[in-house]
């Protein structure tokens, strides 16, 4: 896969351990944050959009932990790909966590729902689709530090 950094959108960065760190432990908060509000219902809208960044903030943790800055969510799942991903014969050769297809979905589909969420007028989202997000963004983020401690 041919990558390039273009503008100021993705850069390469120096190794940086504690801002590795720092966006774990954002990724953790916000879903504490979730979990103290997930009972609230009337507000599904903004427990989705506390998943996603919950999420993002795993997605830049690893790509943080790669050398790399994004400044644009679409950017950071593009370097997750890059620097993650591995076939399944590999992942069977090796038996290493990488980023998958799923995640990708997960990542992309959270997002959409994100910006649905946050720029629109309508409540539509259920417990059932908070739900299953949650379970999703609790398995990414363990997987980050998974991946992170290798």
């Amino acid at each position: 896969m041919k990558f390039s950094c273009s503008g100021a959108i993705i850069k390469k960065i120096n190794n940086n351990p504690e801002l590795v760190k720092s966006h774990l432990k954002k990724a953790r908060h916000n879903l504490e944050f979730y979990k103290l509000n997930k009972e609230h219902h009337k507000f599904n809208d903004w427990l989705i959009v506390t998943l996603y960044y919950s999420l993002y903030h795993s997605a830049l943790a690893l790509i943080t932990n790669k050398n790399y800055s994004s400044k644009n969510h679409y950017a950071t799942i593009l370097i997750l790909i890059k620097e993650y991903s591995i076939t399944k014969d590999e992942a069977r050769l090796l038996n290493e966590l990488s980023i998958n297809k799923e995640d990708a979905e997960l990542y992309t589909n959270l997002k959409a729902d994100r910006h649905y969420a946050s720029y629109t007028t309508n409540i539509k989202f259920n417990q059932e689709t908070t739900n299953t997000y949650e379970t999703k963004v609790i398995d990414f983020i363990n997987k980050t530090e998974e991946l992170i401690q290798r």
